[in-house]
């Protein structure tokens, strides 16, 4: 798979697992209708598609101006920290706009989310890599 490819296909996994993982939670959390938190969830995960696509971009150039190749644990917690960080600055508006809570309960919810997704990127990008193998650049 072309390093495009690979990327265009772990963002759509990513991203299809996450509209799974959110929408119920933001059904449940603030009996908002489904219908509602799906589209919410969507447009979260459309954000995030673009966001990986050059969060990734960028991680990957990183990578392979280092010294030390393939993947450590702190490697990935890195990734993880850039990745959710960077999602955050488009998520608590959002998130605020959307639901019509305040900046700090938006907060809360994208903390909450980004606490999950955390444990949940560093544990998709260690599965997607087990099964498709390593990109070029962690070689």
């Amino acid at each position: 798979m072309t390093p495009n490819q690979r990327k265009l296909v772990q963002a759509l996994l990513y991203e299809t697992g996450a509209v799974i993982v959110v929408t119920p939670i933001i059904v449940w959390v603030f009996d908002h209708d489904v219908a509602s938190s799906f589209w919410l969830s969507v447009a979260m995960s459309t954000i995030a598609v673009a966001w990986n696509y050059l969060f990734n971009s960028g991680f990957e150039a990183w990578e392979r101006k280092q010294s030390v190749k393939g993947r450590s644990w702190q490697r990935r917690l890195a990734h993880g920290v850039g990745f959710e960080g960077g999602l955050a600055l488009f998520f608590v508006p959002l998130i605020a706009w959307w639901l019509s809570v305040s900046w700090w309960v938006a907060l809360i919810t994208d903390a909450s989310l980004l606490l999950v997704f955390f444990i949940y990127s560093i544990a998709f990008t260690w599965a997607f890599d087990r099964i498709f193998g390593l990109p070029d650049s962690a070689k």
